[in-house]
C-alpha cells in the first residue's frame, strides 16, 4: 500500500482559553494520498484553512498529530518546520504577494535562489504560460496573470505539495478557471499532491477528492469517480 502524503490523529486546534476559546479543529483523523488533488470545502471558520496551515508547517496544533510521509510534522521545532517548507512545500494564496518592485522573473527568483533543486524561472513561468510577460511588474499584469506568476513561483521550488488557499477568490470566472486550469496541469505534468481550500463548491468537481469540513471536523470524504475538467466548472 501507498504511503499517504499525510495523515493526520487527533489534530486538534483551539484558539485562546476559557469561555471564549475558540475550537478550530476537533480531533482530525484524516489520510492524503500523494498525487492527488484533494479538494477542502466548507464554509468560513469550519477548520479547513487551519488544517491547511497545521500541515503546511505554518502553525502548530493544539493535541494530536500530523505526518508529513515519515515526518512528524507536530514535533518538529521551528526550524525543522522551516527546513520542511522549504524542501517540500509551495503555498498559493487568495492575494498574490507578489513584489511590487520586481518584474514576474524576478520574483520567480526569489524562490529558486534558495530552493535545493528548482526549475528555471523562465520554465516555471512557462508552465504557466507567461514566458512572454516575464519581464513586466505586477502592475503591468492583470488579477489572472498575477497568480499565475505566484504559483510558478511556488511551482518554481518544485515542492512535493502545493498548498492553495482560495486561489481563485479575488478573480472572476474566466480567469478563476484559466488558474485552476494551470494547476491541474501542474499535478498532472509534476505530480505535485495539490490541496486547495475552497469555499466553492463547484470547484471540487474537478478534484480526485473532496473533503467536507463543518464546525472544525471531517463532515464527509467523497471520492469523485467522474472529475470534470476547469473549463467545464460552474461558477
Amino acid at each position: 500500500m501507498t504511503q499517504p502524503a499525510y495523515r493526520t490523529e487527533g489534530l486538534t486546534k483551539v484558539y485562546g482559553e476559557g469561555r471564549s476559546a475558540v475550537h478550530a479543529l476537533r480531533g482530525v483523523d484524516l489520510e492524503i494520498p500523494e498525487g492527488e488533488i484533494v479538494v477542502l470545502l466548507g464554509p468560513s471558520g469550519s477548520g479547513k484553512s487551519t488544517l491547511l496551515n497545521i500541515i503546511g508547517g505554518l502553525d502548530r496544533s493544539t493535541d494530536g498529530t500530523a505526518h508529513f510521509r515519515d515526518l512528524c510534522l507536530t514535533g518538529m521545532s521551528d526550524r525543522q518546520l522551516t527546513r520542511y517548507r522549504r524542501d517540500h512545500v509551495g503555498f498559493v494564496f487568495q492575494f498574490y504577494n507578489l513584489m511590487p518592485s520586481l518584474t514576474a522573473r524576478e520574483n520567480v527568483e526569489l524562490v529558486t535562489d534558495i530552493a535545493p533543486h528548482p526549475l528555471d524561472p523562465d520554465d516555471a513561468l512557462e508552465l504557466v504560460g507567461l514566458r512572454d510577460r516575464r519581464d513586466h511588474f505586477p502592475a503591468q499584469l492583470s488579477g489572472g496573470e498575477q497568480q499565475r506568476v505566484a504559483i510558478a513561483r511556488a511551482v518554481a521550488k518544485q515542492p512535493d505539495v502545493l498548498f492553495c488557499d482560495e486561489p481563485t477568490g479575488a478573480l472572476d470566472s474566466q480567469t478563476g478557471r484559466a488558474v485552476l486550469r494551470v494547476l491541474t496541469d501542474v499535478n498532472a505534468r509534476l505530480g505535485t499532491t495539490l490541496l486547495m481550500v475552497t469555499h466553492a463548491a463547484s470547484t471540487a468537481a474537478m478534484a480526485h477528492r473532496v473533503i467536507h469540513f463543518a464546525d472544525g471536523r471531517i463532515r464527509e470524504v467523497v471520492r469523485n469517480e467522474t472529475r470534470v475538467s476547469p473549463e467545464e466548472i460552474a461558477w
